[in-house]
């Protein structure tokens, strides 16, 4: 499904000539430049310069041209869709592609769903929903998910709660 996929966010204004903050959710302030237009709550905006800034970027819309545009806009999700991010190599996925996938566990259970994708620092965890809604989490790696695709996870009942 090519669903939006939401890269960063409108933090506020930044100077009086229409930048504005960015908190990223992807990769960087680089990863931004590979997209031109984003939807922005139903309106374009084209990206005309983006940089690293602390605790995200800071980034000038075409479309944002003082303090008071880029400010109306704090809050808007920044978005692509998902067939326009780049293609993933093997063992890659995109936490997006992730989260909603059901779970089953090694000896067939079924766990629930993949709520969220974390990354504390040493890699990353997924989150995982039981049906009557208490969670619990799990490395995403090989160990602890032996497999996963875009139909499902499977989680090895060692690491099940």
């Amino acid at each position: 499904m090519d669903r939006p996929v939401t890269l960063a966010a409108i933090a506020g204004a930044h100077g009086v000539r229409g930048e504005v903050r960015l908190k990223l959710f992807g990769e960087g302030a680089d990863a931004l430049r590979a997209f031109s237009v984003f939807d922005a709550g139903g309106r374009k905006l084209t990206l005309k310069s983006v940089r690293p800034a602390n605790q995200g970027a800071v980034a000038s819309f075409a479309e944002i041209t003082d303090r008071g545009a880029a400010e109306a806009l704090r809050g808007t999700l920044l978005t692509v869709l998902r067939s326009a991010l780049p293609p993933l190599g093997e063992g890659e996925y995109y936490h997006h592609d992730l989260i909603g996938l059901p779970c089953v566990s090694t000896d067939g259970t079924a766990l629930g769903h993949v709520a969220a994708v974390e990354n504390f620092g040493a890699g990353d965890i997924i989150e995982i929903e039981k049906p009557e809604g208490k969670r619990f989490m799990v490395p995403m790696n090989a160990q602890a998910v032996p497999e996963w695709n875009e139909n499902g996870v499977v989680v090895d009942a060692a690491f099940v709660e």
